[in-house]
């Protein structure tokens, strides 16, 4: 379960991360992957829930609270990669040939940019809708564009687009964790588990 190819990191940073010598995941690293993996599932859940509510005071609450939870998950994101630049997880098993590891790597790098891009889509989307986004209902955050209903419907299409292309990708994502560790009896799935990640 690579993240992102091996000189996507080192053109970033100018430095080579190290590798893991060991085939688990530090604990930093599965505490995360869980996090995001929760989150990211309960918010679109929660999304689908509040689409259809008729116009209420409730429905304003859970898309205020869909908002500063979709900020939220962009910072884990940002803390993510951080952690990854500098922490390369343990190779791919080597029975993967040439074409199932860019498959493996593609569908990462998009999990990755979806992590963002999914997040900010949203943000200028309630910013084009004349929506401040409250962080924690407490911290307002500046709105990315003027007011505009047109572009507003646009990015509310983009944004939900983005969505199910996430959805998609998390599929095969479990799909392929699945393939690995009842069809290739591999480890890439076990070392990501919480109760077999290791600190390093």
């Amino acid at each position: 379960m690579d993240i992102l190819p091996a000189n996507f990191t080192t053109g970033l940073s100018g430095v080579q991360p190290t590798r893991s010598a060991t085939r688990q995941y530090a604990t930093a690293a599965v505490a995360m992957h869980w996090l995001m993996a929760f989150a990211i599932v309960g918010l679109f859940a929660f999304g689908l829930y509040m689409h259809d509510l008729p116009l209420s005071p409730w429905k304003l609450r859970a898309y205020s609270w869909h908002k500063w939870a979709g900020v939220s998950i962009f910072g884990l994101a940002v803390v993510r990669l951080a952690w990854r630049i500098y922490n390369r997880p343990p190779e791919l098993p080597p029975h993967m040939g040439r074409a199932e590891r860019f498959i493996a790597h593609s569908g990462h790098s998009l999990l990755y940019l979806l992590m963002f891009t999914i997040p900010l889509s949203g943000w200028l989307m309630s910013s084009a809708k004349g929506f401040q986004t409250v962080l924690f209902g407490v911290l307002p955050l500046p709105d990315l564009l003027s007011k505009n209903k047109e572009l507003g419907d646009m990015l509310q299409t983009v944004h939900w687009s983005l969505n199910l292309v996430l959805a998609i990708l998390v599929a095969g994502h479990v799909a392929a964790a699945l393939k690995h560790h009842f069809v290739d009896r591999d480890d890439v799935l076990a070392r990501m588990l919480p109760r077999l990640g290791k600190s390093r």
